[in-house]
């Protein structure tokens, strides 16, 4: 477990004061999400050692790195944090094997982890071994950095914006991997970036940050469905991430059926087996309502809910709040539809849905 509250003045008074505090547990992944500049990487330069912080306390697995009252600073390759930057910091003079082998001399005698075969093959670099990281795309830098920091065997896995300079392609490359390691160990990670889809694909845990400060805490499937956090609601592609379990596949439809607590959506074809946990953000602009049952329509899905709130959204947009047994689901409309249909807390509706929101391959469809 990682325990952080620190505060931190950068010199000439420029910029903000970081004044940030969170707890991260210690399995899974714990993202700070916010905009850039908010104090992301500070918070986690600070964690790693690279910064001292004005004043605070950081504590990992009840190990204190930094007590500014104890006047204690553990340096930072005494801390045993493997840090993957933007940039993947390969030493170019090495071969992909060399800068994989470094990692693994650096981790202590008696630190259980991953080894040298089970990285390689998780990572899909054995073809790479031999090469240097000028013959290498951004993908594959960012696959060895991770590799090289897995083979540390750190007590924490640190990543600042790893996907930050790729590509849309090259990103779809090394999320699936990411995601892959989250679920083969038990080395914590705290991950940060400004990256809605990525947040949807990794985040157990949701730290979100603006201006220095900690805005929330919690789990992604409950603060995506709050509407009083701006920094999500307000964006275009807000909505709630659903926890949800494959029920089957219909490729003669070109659909899969995920089921979640309140009810089923059909969304195109995927290949998880049935039984999968797998993970749905429900866009607010992709939810529509009606207040009778609709028919003959091509959306599948065709949910009953219950408006639980009407709160004012953008110019003449409000965001509703749908009940549907124990999940919710937000709405974009309107200002002219609520007074229309007469949206109002406790009304029975319908909530619909288009399976084709759920974009393949993208932020939006089951992770």
């Amino acid at each position: 477990m990682l325990d952080l509250a620190i505060r931190h003045s950068f010199p000439g008074g420029q910029g903000f004061t970081l004044d940030a505090a969170f707890t991260a547990p210690g399995a899974g992944v714990t993202t700070i999400f916010g905009p850039s500049g908010c104090g992301k990487s500070t918070v986690l330069a600070a964690v790693a050692g690279l910064l001292r912080p004005g004043q605070g306390r950081i504590v990992l697995d009840g190990t204190v790195l930094f007590d500014s009252a104890a006047r204690r600073m553990v340096p930072p390759e005494q801390r045993r944090c493997g840090i993957v930057f933007q940039d993947s910091r390969l030493f170019p003079h090495l071969s992909v094997e060399t800068n994989l082998r470094y990692g693994l001399r650096r981790a202590p005698r008696t630190a259980e982890g991953p080894g040298m075969e089970e990285v390689v093959s998780l990572l899909g670099i054995g073809h790479l071994l031999g090469r240097r990281p000028v013959a290498l795309s951004g993908g594959e830098k960012q696959r060895v950095a991770l590799g090289r920091a897995l083979l540390s065997r750190p007590r924490l896995l640190l990543m600042d914006e790893p996907l930050a300079a790729l590509d849309a392609s090259r990103k779809a490359e090394v999320l699936p991997f990411l995601a892959r390691l989250r679920e083969r160990f038990s080395i914590p990670i705290l991950y940060v970036t400004h990256a809605l889809d990525e947040v949807d694909r990794l985040a157990d845990r949701l730290v979100l940050m603006e201006a220095g400060r900690v805005l929330a805490c919690g789990t992604l499937e409950a603060l995506s469905a709050r509407t009083d956090l701006p920094i999500l609601a307000a964006r275009r592609d807000a909505g709630v991430v659903l926890g949800c379990t494959v029920l089957g596949h219909a490729p003669e439809q070109g659909v899969t059926r995920l089921g979640f607590p309140g009810g089923e959506f059909a969304v195109p074809l995927e290949s998880a087996v049935p039984g999968a946990p797998v993970r749905l953000r429900i866009r607010a602009r992709d939810v529509s309502v009606a207040t009778e049952e609709p028919r003959n329509l091509s959306m599948q899905n065709v949910l009953p809910a219950v408006v639980e709130a009407v709160e004012a959204g953008r110019a003449h947009e409000a965001m509703l709040r749908l009940r549907l047994g124990p999940s919710l689901l937000l709405a974009r409309v309107t200002q002219d539809s609520v007074h229309r249909l007469g949206l109002r807390p406790g009304l029975p509706v319908w909530a619909l849905v288009k399976a084709v929101a759920f974009t393949p391959g993208g932020g939006d469809n089951p992770a």
